[in-house]
């Protein structure tokens, strides 16, 4: 007695995402929208406390180094707060 799978005769429902070509035009699209707001920091002018904070791009290579210094951070705290696999026990 074996019973087909309730799905075995329907295909595989395929999402928008699954296509790469979707995909590939989000990205670009994302970096599209990255390299225009980076070009809008020379159309208006910088009021900066600090001297640095005036230089063209500051806040976007900023905001880029601090989120791999996250990634980098947090796979190091892995280290230190992981449980073992048996934690909940059998």
């Amino acid at each position: 007695m074996t019973d087909p799978s309730p799905c075995a005769d329907r295909p595989e429902k395929r999402y928008w995402l699954d296509e790469p070509r979707h995909v590939d035009k989000i990205f670009y699209g994302l970096v599209g929208v990255c390299v225009l707001l980076l070009l809008s920091d020379l159309a208006y002018r910088k009021h900066a406390t600090f001297g640095f904070e005036s230089w063209f791009g500051f806040f976007a290579w900023y905001g880029f180094i601090c989120c791999v210094a996250l990634v980098l951070l947090a796979k190091q705290m892995r280290k230190l707060v992981k449980r073992d696999e048996d934690y909940y026990g059998d």
